[in-house]
């Protein structure tokens, strides 16, 4: 069995009593005093999270940003130096290899954050073909990723001397002590937050600065439970559950994140025509009527108990105090419908529903 790869911050974690669980390799922390707790903390106060096992590639070259522009979905041309944007990775049946975050520091530089079991397959992909010039470094091991959300995130890095205010996906260079790193308004929580890149050897130092600043402002240590229960009440998608190489951008509801305009990307002959054609099935949002919870793989059912799809994604949602989840199903079946699960043997159900469930607070000032 190989080895779980450890985040820099992984002694920290076990000495603040840490539960640990295996993400795309990593050996990550999945709670600290519970996942209800630590989800009320951001959706009211601040929680900090180590997403350390998240990807890292720098994309250098006279033409990085164009050559990038030609295989990931979304446009890159749309953003400007100093930004950040969501996109994707897709093979030529228009199947998701990954999403990712490009940060665009100029035309020659893209840094990319890919999910962590993904990374080595996405630098392998985007190598091949790549022009005389233009070099792709997996640094997936030289950076940590810390990323400070809830409504009092500002108050945090400001108290930490961090660089705030920024536009939505817009990123700063800053130092801490001398320590370069890199602040971006962005996260996963659909909460006010930033995601600090800074290099592996330093993570603690910045990470015990971060935990100090926030102490008065009730910040709450975070494990990745809370993570997907927060994404989950914004209807993030989560690759290999929402996303794969079996579910397209278009049957994800993704389309926003893809150039339609563009003359060629990866898979882009097949997500044209899938888009004019109508997607076989859709990522839709479903909220419980009674005490169902979701859970992946559960079959989702018409009124008359026919089959209609599968649930992706799935929990209990802190905020709404109900079972939420998201689930792949027939485009007949719209919002406002009801469908049923198939929970334990038993139909629970559930109403048809566009996510977020609950208000974003992501893009306030």
């Amino acid at each position: 069995m190989t080895e779980l790869l450890q985040s820099p911050l992984h002694g920290r974690h076990a000495a603040a009593g840490a539960k640990f669980a295996e993400f795309g390799g990593w050996s990550m922390p999945l709670e600290y005093t519970g996942v209800l707790a630590e989800h009320t903390a951001v959706r009211e106060r601040v929680g900090i999270f180590d997403v350390s096992h998240l990807g890292k590639a720098l994309v250098t070259g006279p033409a990085a940003l164009a050559y990038l522009n030609t295989r990931l979905t979304n446009d890159l041309c749309k953003v400007t130096a100093g930004q950040a944007q969501y996109t994707m990775l897709c093979d030529k049946s228009g199947g998701v290899v990954d999403d990712l975050i490009a940060y665009v520091t100029s035309d020659e530089r893209v840094f990319l954050i890919p999910n962590a079991a993904n990374t080595t397959e996405v630098v392998r992909r985007l190598r091949e073909g790549m022009p005389e010039g233009v070099e792709i470094e997996n640094q997936h091991g030289d950076h940590a990723v810390l990323a400070v959300q809830g409504t009092h995130s500002d108050e945090v890095l400001t108290a930490a001397g961090l660089p705030v205010g920024m536009d939505y996906m817009q990123f700063a260079e800053a130092e801490y002590e001398g320590i370069p790193l890199t602040v971006c308004r962005t996260g996963y929580t659909g909460e006010r937050g930033y995601e600090i890149v800074v290099g592996a050897d330093d993570a603690g130092v910045v990470w015990d600065a971060l935990v100090a600043a926030g102490e008065p402002h009730g910040l709450a240590l975070c494990g990745l439970a809370a993570r997907d229960t927060l994404r989950t009440e914004m209807g993030y998608p989560l690759h290999g559950n929402d996303l794969s190489l079996e579910i397209s951008p278009v049957q994800a509801s993704a389309g926003w994140a893809v150039g339609w305009k563009k003359e060629s990307f990866d898979g882009s002959a097949a997500l044209k025509s899938e888009r004019k054609a109508g997607p076989r099935r859709v990522l839709r949002g479903l909220k419980a009527q009674g005490r169902g919870i979701p859970r992946r793989g559960m079959e989702v059912v018409t009124e008359t108990g026919d089959p209609a799809g599968v649930v992706t994604s799935g929990t209990f949602s802190p905020t709404l105090k109900q079972g939420i989840g998201l689930a792949l199903i027939d485009p007949a079946i719209e919002v406002g419908s009801v469908v049923g699960v198939v929970v334990r043997n038993r139909t629970e159900l559930f109403d048809v529903v566009k996510p977020p469930f609950v208000s974003p607070g992501v893009r306030e000032s």
